[in-house]
Order: C-alpha cells, then sequence, then structure tokens
C-alpha cells in the first residue's frame, strides 16, 4: 500500500517529528535516534524523480560530502542524495592498486595528533591504522652531492624558527586567520619575506623550502604567512605537529590507503551517491526550493550542503548571482595549484637494509620529497614522491628513468630495477580536482575571509577549506561534513 504523501511536508507527523529532535542536535548530530522518514512524494521522494523535492542535496562525494551524508542518516533523514561529478568517491583521495593486493596512495593520506575527527571516523569505519615509516637516515641532494643524517622523524627545520612561528600563529585563529589582531602587518607578507630576516642557513633552505611546498601548496615567495600561521594553529601552534613524521600531521596512515574511508561510507549509502552527475547551474538558492541543474536532468531540494572546493564553486553558475563577497572569494582563490605525486614499486624495501628510511630531499632537482611509503609489514616496497612538475618530463617512461637515476644516486643501483611505476599529475588526469593543496598568497584573507561562510540563502558551504581546524586536511573535511549536516537539519527544523 504507497505511503500518503503531504503537500510540502507539512502536515506530515513524521517530518515534525525528526525536525524537533533535529534541534537538540547541536552537542552531537550522530547521537540522533529518531524515525526514519521518506521525501514528501513518497518512496520516489530520496530518489530525485522528476517532481520530487528532497530535502538535502549534497554536492561532492568526498569525505565531506559522504561524511555530511552519513550524519543526515543517522539523524533519521533519508530524504537526500550525493552529487558527484566524477565517476569515483574520495574527492582528493585516491588509492593506487598495486599487484599482489596492495595499495599505494596518490591524493591525501596522512593523519595525526589532534586530527580526532577522522580518526573517530577511522574507527567508526572498523579502518586500522600504522605508522609512517622513518626509521634511519634520510638522503639530502644536490648536484652530484648526497649526504645521509638521521633526522629523527622530523624535516630538518630549525627548532628556534619553528618555536618563533608557533608563537606567532597564536594570534591567527584556524578558521578565520582574517580575523586576526595582526592581519595587517601579517597578510602583506609571504612566508619567504619573513623568513629572508631570520638568517636561515643556506643548507636549511632546502627543509624550509619543502616543509612549505608540501603542506601549503607553494613555496614558501608565493605562500602568505598569514594563512601558513593559521595552519600552524590548527596543530596546536607547535610547527613540528603540522611539518614533521614523528608526532606530526604526517605520523599514521589508514591499512587500505585513505580513499578506503570514502569507498565505504559511500557503500553504506548505496544508491543514496550518484556519480558521473556534475552540477552545473544552481537556481532558486534564494527561495524556499532549489533547482540543482546537472548532466543527468535536475534535482530539487529545501537545502543544498556544496562540500567542493571554492574555486570549483566558481565553475557552477548561480541564479541569481550570488553574493559579490562570496563571488569575489571563488574568482579569487587559486585554481592552479599542480600537484603531481608519483610511485615506484620494488619487491622488496631495500633500503631499509642499509639503514636508510627512504626519504630523499633533493636540492635543485625534480624531486621535493620522497618517501617510503611500502605496506605496514613492508611485504613489497613502495617510494611515493612530490615532484616539480616543470623538471621532470611529462612522458611516463622518461620520467620514470630520471626517478630511478636519483634514486640510485641516494641508495645504489638496485633502485634502477623497480616492478612498477605510476605517475598522477592531478592537473592533467581530473578536471575536478583543480588543485589539491590551497596556495593561499598575501593578501588573500584580508580581502576576501568575509565570504568563505557568507549565508547565501539555501546553500550551506563546506568542505576542508571551511573548517573551523585544520582546513586543507582529510580531518578538516570530516569536521565540515559533520558541520554541514547539522546545519542542513537545523536550517529544516527552523523552516
Amino acid at each position: 500500500m504507497p505511503k500518503k504523501s503531504f503537500p510540502n511536508g507539512a502536515a506530515d507527523p513524521h517530518r515534525r517529528q525528526w525536525l524537533k529532535y533535529a534541534s537538540a542536535s547541536a552537542a552531537a548530530v550522530g547521537t540522533l535516534a529518531i524515525g526514519a522518514r521518506q521525501a514528501s512524494a513518497g518512496e520516489g521522494g530520496a530518489s530525485g524523480h522528476p517532481g520530487d523535492v528532497l530535502d538535502v542535496v549534497i554536492i561532492g562525494a568526498g569525505l565531506a560530502g559522504l561524511t555530511a551524508a552519513r550524519d543526515l542518516r543517522q539523524a533519521g533523514c533519508e530524504s537526500f542524495v550525493v552529487l558527484e561529478a566524477r565517476d569515483r568517491v574520495g574527492g582528493r583521495t585516491l588509492n593506487y592498486n598495486v599487484d599482489g593486493g596492495y595499495v599505494t596512495e596518490v591524493g591525501g593520506q596522512w593523519i595525526g595528533p589532534g586530527q580526532t575527527a577522522v580518526a573517530d571516523l577511522a574507527r567508526e569505519l572498523e579502518v586500522g591504522t600504522f605508522p609512517s615509516y622513518y626509521e634511519g637516515k634520510t638522503v639530502i641532494l644536490g648536484g652530484e652531492g648526497r649526504v645521509a643524517v638521521d633526522l629523527k622523524g622530523t624535516f630538518g627545520t630549525d627548532e628556534a624558527i619553528s618555536s618563533k612561528l608557533g608563537t606567532m600563529s597564536r594570534d591567527v585563529p584556524s578558521g578565520a586567520p582574517w580575523t586576526s589582531p595582526r592581519v595587517a602587518e601579517l597578510d602583506k607578507l609571504s612566508v619567504a619575506d619573513w623568513m629572508v630576516k631570520q638568517d636561515i642557513k643556506p643548507e636549511d633552505r632546502i627543509g624550509w623550502d619543502g616543509s612549505c611546498t608540501l603542506s601549503g601548496g607553494a613555496p614558501p615567495v608565493k605562500m602568505g604567512l598569514l594563512h601558513f600561521l593559521s595552519m600552524i594553529n590548527s596543530a596546536s601552534c607547535d610547527y613540528t605537529q603540522l611539518d614533521s613524521i614523528k608526532h606530526s600531521a604526517q605520523e599514521t596512515r589508514f591499512i587500505g590507503g585513505s580513499q578506503i574511508l570514502s569507498a565505504k561510507m559511500a557503500g553504506h549509502l548505496g544508491d543514496k551517491v550518484r556519480l558521473s552527475t556534475p552540477v552545473r547551474r544552481i537556481s532558486n538558492w534564494d527561495r524556499d526550493v532549489v533547482t540543482l541543474h546537472t548532466d543527468r536532468g535536475d534535482v530539487r531540494a529545501r537545502k543544498v550542503i556544496v562540500a567542493i572546493h571554492p574555486a570549483l564553486c566558481h565553475q557552477v553558475q548561480f541564479d541569481p548571482p550570488l553574493p559579490e563577497k562570496r563571488a569575489s572569494l571563488q574568482r579569487a582563490w587559486p585554481a592552479h595549484s599542480p600537484a603531481r605525486k608519483t610511485a615506484m614499486v620494488y619487491r622488496r624495501p631495500f633500503w631499509r637494509e642499509k639503514g636508510l628510511n627512504g626519504h630523499i630531499f633533493q636540492a635543485g632537482g625534480p624531486v621535493i620529497w620522497a618517501y617510503d611509503n611500502s605496506p605496514p609489514g613492508g611485504e613489497i616496497g613502495i617510494i611515493n614522491a612530490f615532484v616539480r612538475n616543470a623538471m621532470l618530463p611529462s612522458d611516463r617512461k622518461a620520467a620514470q628513468h630520471m626517478l630511478t637515476e636519483i634514486y640510485a644516486q641516494a641508495w645504489g643501483d638496485e633502485a634502477l630495477s623497480p616492478v612498477s611505476y605510476h605517475d598522477h599529475d592531478w592537473s592533467r588526469v581530473d578536471p575536478w580536482t583543480i588543485t589539491c593543496v590551497s596556495a593561499i598568497p598575501p593578501g588573500f584573507w584580508s580581502a576576501h575571509g568575509d565570504g568563505l561562510h557568507l549565508p547565501c540563502g539555501n546553500l550551506i558551504w563546506s568542505g576542508t577549506e571551511t573548517a573551523n581546524i585544520w582546513a586543507g586536511y582529510m580531518d578538516g573535511a570530516v569536521r565540515s561534513g559533520h558541520q554541514g549536516a547539522l546545519q542542513a537539519l537545523n536550517g529544516l527544523r527552523r523552516a
């Protein structure tokens, strides 16, 4: 017998019931225990058939979007759908399958101290973790020169300068750096502008350049000091907790690769997740019912959680146009910070037998940082590397040859015989990931910070860049997903 529908959900007692309970979710949306309901058009409502109006549509099936969807379901809401432009889930996390059932990550992959949101999610999904490998000496290359040194789980940056940065970061809120009392002073400087006054030794510059590029997506000369300090603020105002391995944001990996978190959530959500469904236009976002125009038809909803990168939002047409503060933020957000990550696979991690940890820093060469990304038991050897695109051939075979020569300089001729090689240039292979890490320049937050969380009708801004802590990291993505779901539920209650 079909369920009775109620126009606009106004008289639906189940809807009223779960919205009433949603109002009590300020502490933890995941703890709600209320009765599930269907959309106002009956069973078909959650499927988004023509004429249906869903309660929530989520744009993006990365960690933020899928976390939001999971929270909605745990709150008893079934009137939602997740729209993903790619043909996969995971956003900026992506596993590369290696022969033998192993994986290596070509996107975001680590968690560390203080990143409790993503750690809690992993436990709930029964995804195990293991420590990153750093035991032994790191090799530093420069021209024909080679030095091996035990950095003891750090990147070798100066402790005194790290301490200065940590102290300065106390004045820069991680989720709202533009509200810092020192914004006028700090946001006009790049990291390089500040560092040039610190009398950094030439041999230490490689560590600082690599650290800033890896964490911030840009070398010190292009990275805004205010933004960099906001990242350090996330790490308990301790620079070493941001940019090291031991007791740092790069300390821990996921068994099965980081994409497994999204894959498991999507598996639980089933047909709530629609792949290959890019949203091209959003109309009537200032009305009670919002229409999303996709490549597979229109979808209507009362609330829309936009869980995609701000620069990617700029590729969506909004009707009516967004307020200028938000629109200018999307236009100005750095949209091209290309990241290229390679994986060289060996039969075993032979470098460990030589007292080396598989890590390489290279001055003046294509390798920013190479590191041991082997599976937990070291059954095979995998070296991942962040590389400088302009210095590594785009041709796959030529790139592999160049990297094996570099690895041989570091570890010996065994490095010349890998069993496989993978090369992932995000700027070439994925039009929906226009940047992996946001390289925020000087002056950006002063000009555009107020637009990040700007209320825009029934749109809810989500994604890791909007997080109050660990913005830009997987943990920030999960936190933003929780917040987005909570905003949607409370917004529906008020409606």
